[in-house]
């Protein structure tokens, strides 16, 4: 079998009016896993669609040896579409070679027939064990804890069933190169540790765009980070291990930044020496009335060059250094008992005994939530996690027990799909004007004059959507069809933030988001004055939140 590998030779991409992946170049050999990172909107899942085929790039060159599997973010499924479609589909060329090598043994002329293409043949079945797909298929389907039923139709599942079933059925189709995004979004431990073992032992060329800190340490063999460096182009760890590259990666930017800045208030300084020299041709070296008018044209003319000469030497000497990367300014959010002083003995919000038939049912449970309170929220897939996120926010009515929440508390809420919103409160309509080509700052100001109507909002603690670092203003000036999963997961944040929250519930926050900016969030949870509860699949944030009080469900 040839070595299969995929290269990409400084290969760029862009939108109309857009450029979006510029001087990428990688090279992924069979048995390595290339992470590639970075920014949400920096291009990595179109980065993952050129290495995959689907779409050309503007520049550079993509070269692929061997069978491609892709398993998208975000799945679309054709109407009446079942699982079983899906696994035929993933297991189409095996079974084909299974049955190509089937007929060339049992039609082998062992006197005159070609030993070496038979051969060969063998060697391409043993390669992704044609003979065991079915087996490998239906273990996968088990192990991700996805639907075995194959007459069930995609559009009948959820948004993780169904990227579950599409990782599975491409697991089990050992294909040469397997292009992955975002593979552990919808996976709980469990499904992660298979999906690790799968990586560790595949014979593919695997690259992985992913946010997941702790699979970057247990499968990258190197690291691609699409946010440009200093010099405008990605960066390439080759040393394996999140650690590894969150130091050098800081270290590159504390030098950018230290740098911005030193230039920065170098050219303030040329500028107030060019001034002062311009301001002294119109006074400091003007002769009094009465003199030699010659010789005040001819000293005139001295300065002007002089000026000129100061020019050229202050553009010789500037180096143009990039802008660096935005940080988070997270909100300084208020605490319940700061608006309402009675409130620091009590709790702010508490549900007891919340059942929603099919979805969440925990008898005899009190969860409450006190002022500045944390609560971490785990469990495996199917165990309620969102539908008690949503009986907190009220979005999901329990038929049993009761919720409280304090008078006058704002609730600020990430689901894991759709837009962050302050709960209780009827936005009806914001999701249609998304379709109708609303910007961010379009979908934000509505949401702000919505929370107002229903008082809701408090005018004088309204948080700036481009103050947050969250998204740069010309991406808030874009359609919010138009952004990236990510970027879209972004301003679900900045929605949640918008009224000030005294209560934070968010649900897979680290969910498409880039991993600077979760490293960066999770730092803002542990420290904001607001409460926050927290359900997560995200081992790494779990570590980082584990002195936080903590609900295991199922």
């Amino acid at each position: 079998m040839p070595t299969v590998h995929l290269v990409a030779d400084d290969v760029a991409y862009g939108y109309p009016g857009r450029q979006v992946l510029e001087h990428v170049t990688a090279h992924v050999s069979a048995g390595q896993r290339l992470a590639v990172v970075g920014e949400n909107g920096s291009g990595k899942t179109t980065l993952l669609r050129v290495l995959a085929g689907e779409l050309a790039p503007s520049a550079g060159e993509v070269r692929c040896e061997g069978a491609v599997a892709v398993v998208p973010q975000e799945m679309e499924h054709e109407p009446g579409r079942t699982v079983g479609d899906e696994i035929d589909e993933a297991l189409v060329h095996v079974h084909e070679l299974a049955a190509e090598l089937d007929a060339a043994t049992r039609d082998f002329d062992h006197e005159r027939g070609d030993l070496a293409a038979l051969t060969e043949l063998l060697a391409r079945a043993e390669h992704v064990a044609a003979w065991d797909a079915g087996r490998r298929v239906e273990e996968a389907l088990s192990r991700l804890g996805a639907c075995t039923d194959r007459t069930r139709e995609l559009a009948h599942l959820s948004v993780g069933e169904r990227h579950r079933v599409r990782l599975a059925c491409r697991l089990a189709q050992r294909a040469d190169v397997l292009l992955l995004d975002e593979p552990t979004n919808h996976l709980d431990d469990s499904g992660i540790e298979y999906l690790t073992a799968q990586l560790l032992e595949t014979r593919a060329a695997v690259v992985i765009v992913t946010h997941d800190r702790m699979l970057l340490d247990d499968v990258a063999t190197a690291i691609l980070d699409l946010d440009p460096a200093m010099d405008g182009r990605p960066v390439l760890y080759g040393q394996p291990g999140y650690l590894s590259f969150r130091f050098a990666k800081n270290q590159a930017l504390h030098r950018w930044r230290q740098r911005f800045r030193a230039e920065t208030k170098r050219r303030e300084v040329l500028a107030q020496r060019l001034d002062a020299s311009y301001e002294g041709l119109s006074d400091e070296w003007r002769p009094p009335k009465g003199s030699n008018k010659n010789r005040r044209g001819t000293r005139a003319r001295i300065h002007v060059k002089a000026a000129d000469r100061l020019i050229e030497r202050l553009e010789a000497q500037a180096v143009e250094v990039p802008v660096p990367p935005a940080e988070l300014h997270f909100p300084d959010l208020p605490a319940m008992a700061e608006d309402w002083p009675r409130a620091a003995a009590l709790e702010v919000l508490a549900v007891r005994s919340p059942r929603a038939p099919g979805r969440l049912d925990l008898p005899g449970t009190r969860i409450a939530v006190p002022p500045s309170g944390r609560l971490l929220i785990t469990g495996g897939n199917g165990t309620g996690k969102s539908s008690l996120l949503a009986v907190l926010a009220g979005t999901l009515a329990s038929d049993r027990g009761e919720r409280v929440l304090l008078p006058g508390a704002r609730l600020g809420v990430v689901g894991q799909e759709g837009m962050g919103v302050q709960a209780g409160v009827d936005l009806s309509g914001l999701a249609a004007s998304v379709a109708d080509g609303a910007t961010g700052f379009d979908l934000c100001a509505r949401l702000a004059l919505r929370l107002l109507e229903a008082g809701a909002l408090d005018p004088e603690l309204v948080v700036p959507v481009a103050f947050l670092g969250l998204l740069p203003e010309e991406d808030l000036d874009r359609p919010v069809a138009d952004l990236s999963v990510g970027q879209r997961r972004r301003l679900d944040l900045a929605c949640a933030l918008l009224a000030a929250p005294h209560v934070l519930l968010l649900d897979e926050p680290t969910n498409h988001l880039s991993i600077d900016l979760v490293d960066e969030l999770t730092l803002a949870l542990r420290r904001t004055p607001a409460a926050v509860v927290v359900a997560t699949h995200d081992r790494r944030m779990r570590e980082d939140l584990a002195d936080w009080p903590t609900l295991l469900l199922g």
